[in-house]
């Protein structure tokens, strides 16, 4: 009889210690499962979702300035034009689709602004930038005027010819 007392020992011993690693596993997961739903709880509530991170830039949307701007000048007797393809930027669809509404006025303060420039002044890259910056000023005092708020980030030149 001592030999089955032997034999049956260490199979209840393996059962036991089975029961005992399942029961820990159990509890280890939930354990797990309680810590991960209170920390994801925790962090909903100190986060609210509609707060926009301020370092996260929106995407750019572009928005053509159709047809292109040919403006005519007189340089040193000779008749020369320039024609400016241009693209303003923006980050928002709404603003950007309110501000189209403007355009006869944005067009009009461009072809003014365009006009009014001599053709050597135009003539350079420092020139044409500077350009590109009176056009963008007045593209954004249109929106600032008429939508209370700057709307376009900047005017960009697609396509600009001198001849």
């Amino acid at each position: 009889m001592a030999k089955s007392d032997a034999v049956k020992d260490p199979a209840q011993k393996g059962k036991f210690k089975l029961i005992i690693l399942i029961v820990v596993a159990l509890l280890l997961a939930i354990g797990v499962s309680v810590g991960a739903t209170w920390y994801f709880m925790h962090s909903a509530q100190s986060k609210p979702e509609a707060v926009i991170d301020p370092n996260v830039k929106v995407a750019a949307i572009y928005e053509p300035m159709a047809p292109a701007f040919v403006v005519n000048y007189n340089a040193n007797g000779r008749q020369r034009y320039m024609q400016v393809s241009m693209t303003m930027q923006a980050r928002n669809q709404a603003d950007l689709d309110a501000l189209k509404v403007h355009m006869p006025v944005i067009r009009n303060n461009l072809v003014m602004l365009f006009s009014g420039e001599t053709f050597d002044s135009i003539a350079t890259p420092v020139g044409q930038e500077m350009l590109r910056q009176k056009a963008t000023a007045s593209v954004q005092a249109v929106a600032q005027k008429e939508l209370g708020k700057v709307v376009v980030d900047q005017v960009l030149f697609t396509n600009f010819v001198l001849q």
